[in-house]
């Protein structure tokens, strides 16, 4: 089997964003070790066998089940990004097309499909979804200072 690379943003900044190659099982691994946790005893927190745990790692088999991965993140105490960024490489590891916490989100609004649909027909650049997230951030920073002055 060949492993599915993807980019992992490393920073996260309004001007740039630096990535480096990385796949579903190396991110395991390194968030792994981070947390001091041996392959073994990670193995036996989730329920799986060290071989298939060590598969995983090695990008010999594709990442495991969503209860697996929700999970794994618990288990690594992966931040929002990061949680996001495991379903990511999950789903790419896969060969999904799109990760595991996206499908119900975009099937129960017409609107999202219709969104995606156009974007990719005008073939939307990245800086264009870029500027669409910038304005929704914006949107959640500003009602959340809203709220944070009526309380």
């Amino acid at each position: 089997m060949f492993a599915i690379l993807a980019l992992f943003p490393i920073e996260r900044t309004h001007e740039e964003v630096k990535c480096v190659e990385q796949t579903f099982g190396s991110f395991l691994r390194e968030k792994r070790i981070a947390r001091g946790l041996t392959l073994r005893g990670m193995a036996a927190k989730l329920d799986l066998s060290p071989v298939y745990m060590s598969n995983i790692e090695n990008d010999r088999r594709a990442a495991p089940s969503q209860e697996y991965l929700e999970r794994m993140a618990l288990l690594l105490q992966l931040d929002k990004p990061e949680r996001e960024w495991l379903l990511d490489l999950a789903a790419k590891s896969k060969q999904n097309r799109v990760s595991a916490d996206l499908p119900d989100y975009i099937m129960d609004r017409d609107i999202v499909r219709a969104a995606l649909r156009t974007a990719r027909e005008a073939d939307a650049t990245d800086q264009e979804w870029q500027d669409f997230i910038d304005r929704i951030n914006r949107r959640m920073r500003s009602s959340g200072e809203d709220s944070d002055t009526k309380a």
